[in-house]
Formats: structure tokens, C-alpha cells, sequence
């Protein structure tokens, strides 16, 4: 095949999970299922955290902006992949491609940094609890979203460039069922020497520094919970973090799982589908976590829900 500039290659075509064709509805029904179950499910979290005030405190402002992300995050990917087996297809064209990959980015860098702030509000609260509202307040609140968002905005935008000047054969096949930038860049005809470096920046920015700051201000809060004589006390901050916690830990977790995978096994397959973990599962889970660990937020769903019945 002749090797072209983006401006002579229209579109890609993505692999998917499987070329078996007797897959493909399973595939369809559990990846839309997923997805239903993902929007409802963080659509309840962001319904519940608007409509009870008691909800409206920095922690569940946070929370419910990661759940926004995480619609967002899943909508990016998984509505492709979906249009795709329905239609029998594999195409995706050139802006569509960059399309999705500069949202990939967005939104997934907007979880790390939501996580890291969220990270921070629990350790202002625990450890600082006098001045919490003084130091959390609903200015410094918006303004820590709005520079998560500038910040993945700008970093996006670069790989994006970089993907601009890159040239691909006709034809070029991506081993995945979305638009990943790695993929994409090990499909190019060009040298990537720059991308790649870029890459490792950008990882370290949206990975690295984010989960030190989480694991620093854990360390802070066992710290404070280690002085907390009372049971009651270490059971009250305990169970205020564990859904946090539990949610860190898949999202981590998970995308270590994806590294670990991708470099021991050097298969496209096996790492596309270990992928779906933290793609489309992470973001399914995250409002079981919060809903079913929190009093507050079960309340305010219950609610909510009481709210939106129909009267006998």
C-alpha cells in the first residue's frame, strides 16, 4: 500500500474485540447494556447532588462532576463501537479518529485530576476540619474544576497538533475498538520520535503526579486517623473515604492492568480488551460505589426517586 498525508487518508479501520461475526450481537448487547447503565447511573448521582441540599458541599460537587466525566468518558468510545457492529463496519474517518482521541484525552486526564481533587478535599476535611469551609469554598471549588479543565484542554491540543503532522498509509489498521493515541501512533508512517516523547510527558502529568498527590494526602489522613482515639471516630473517616478509595483502586488499577498487559504481551488484541476495564467498566461501577457505600447519597437518590414516582 502507497503511503499518503492525513490529507489523502480519509479514514481508518478499527479491529474491534473480535472478528468472529457470531460475537458480534453478544458483543452489541453487553456493550449497550453497559452504556445504558453507565449514563442512568451517573445521570442519578448528578440529579441527586442538584436537586437535595444536602448534597451541596464540595465533596459531592466534585462527585458529581466525575460523574459527568465518566458519561462523557464512555460516550466517547462506546457509541462507535456500537454504530460499527450494527452496521458491519470497521470505518472511522481521519477528523473522526483525532476527534476521538482528543476527547479520549480529555476525559480521561479529567478523571486523574477529579480523583486528585477529590484526594485533596478529604484531606482538608480530616485534617484540617476547622477550616474546611474557609479553604473549600465554593469559589476555590469552581476554580480547581476550571483549571483541571484548561489544563487536559491545552495538553490534548498538543497531541493533537503533533498527530497532525504525521503521515499513514492507506488503509491503516488500528487494533483496537476505539482511537487510542498509542495505537495510532505505531500505525504511523512517519517518525514519532517527538509523539512519543510527548506522550511520556503527558503520562507522567495525567498518571504520576496526580496519584502521588492522592497517595500524599492519604498518607496525611492515616496520619491524623492514627491520633483519632475514638472508635466511633476512625469508623466515621474510615467509612467517609472507603468509596473513594474503592473507586481510585479500579480506576488505577485497571489502567496498570492495561500497561502491564500491553507491555508483557506485546498483543493489540489482548490489550484492547483488557482496555474495556477501564473504559467502559470503571465508569459503569463508579456510581454503584459511591451509592451503595454512602448514606448521604442513597438518601438523596431515594428521594429523588420518591420525587419522580407517580402519585396512587
Amino acid at each position: 500500500m502507497g503511503a499518503g498525508n492525513h490529507t489523502g487518508v480519509s479514514q481508518f479501520l478499527l479491529l474491534g474485540l473480535s472478528d468472529d461475526p457470531e460475537l458480534q450481537p453478544l458483543l452489541f448487547g453487553v456493550f449497550l447494556s453497559m452504556y445504558l447503565v453507565t449514563v442512568l447511573g451517573n445521570l442519578l448521582i448528578i440529579l441527586a447532588v442538584i436537586s437535595d441540599s444536602q448534597l451541596h458541599t464540595p465533596m459531592y460537587f466534585f462527585l458529581a462532576n466525575l460523574s459527568f466525566v465518566d458519561i462523557c468518558f464512555i460516550s466517547t468510545t462506546v457509541p462507535k463501537m456500537l454504530v460499527n457492529i450494527q452496521a458491519q463496519s470497521k470505518d472511522i474517518s481521519y477528523i473522526g479518529c483525532l476527534t476521538q482521541v482528543y476527547l479520549f484525552m480529555v476525559f480521561a486526564g479529567m478523571d486523574d485530576f477529579l480523583l486528585t481533587v477529590m484526594a485533596y478535599d478529604r484531606f482538608v476535611a480530616i485534617c484540617h476540619p476547622l477550616h474546611y469551609m474557609v479553604i473549600m469554598n465554593p469559589r476555590f471549588c469552581g476554580l480547581l474544576v476550571l483549571m483541571c479543565w484548561l489544563i487536559i484542554f491545552c495538553v490534548a491540543l498538543v497531541h493533537i497538533l503533533l498527530l497532525r503532522r504525521l503521515t499513514f498509509c492507506i488503509g491503516t489498521e488500528i487494533p483496537h475498538f476505539f482511537c487510542e493515541l498509542a495505537q495510532i501512533l505505531k500505525a504511523a508512517c512517519s517518525d514519532t520520535v517527538i509523539n512519543n516523547i510527548c506522550l511520556y510527558v503527558a503520562t507522567a502529568l495525567l498518571c504520576i503526579f496526580p496519584l502521588t498527590g492522592i497517595l500524599f494526602s492519604y498518607s496525611q489522613i492515616v496520619s491524623s486517623l492514627m491520633r483519632i482515639s475514638s472508635a466511633v471516630g476512625k469508623y466515621k473517616v474510615f467509612f467517609t473515604c472507603g468509596s473513594y478509595l474503592s473507586v481510585v483502586s479500579l480506576f488505577y488499577g485497571t489502567s496498570l492492568g492495561v500497561y502491564l498487559t500491553s507491555t508483557l504481551t506485546h498483543s493489540s488484541q489482548r490489550s484492547s480488551v483488557v482496555s474495556v476495564m477501564y473504559t467502559v467498566v470503571t465508569p459503569m461501577l463508579n456510581p454503584f460505589i459511591y451509592s451503595l457505600r454512602n448514606k448521604d447519597v442513597k438518601g438523596a437518590l431515594g428521594r429523588l426517586l420518591s420525587r419522580s414516582a407517580p402519585c396512587p
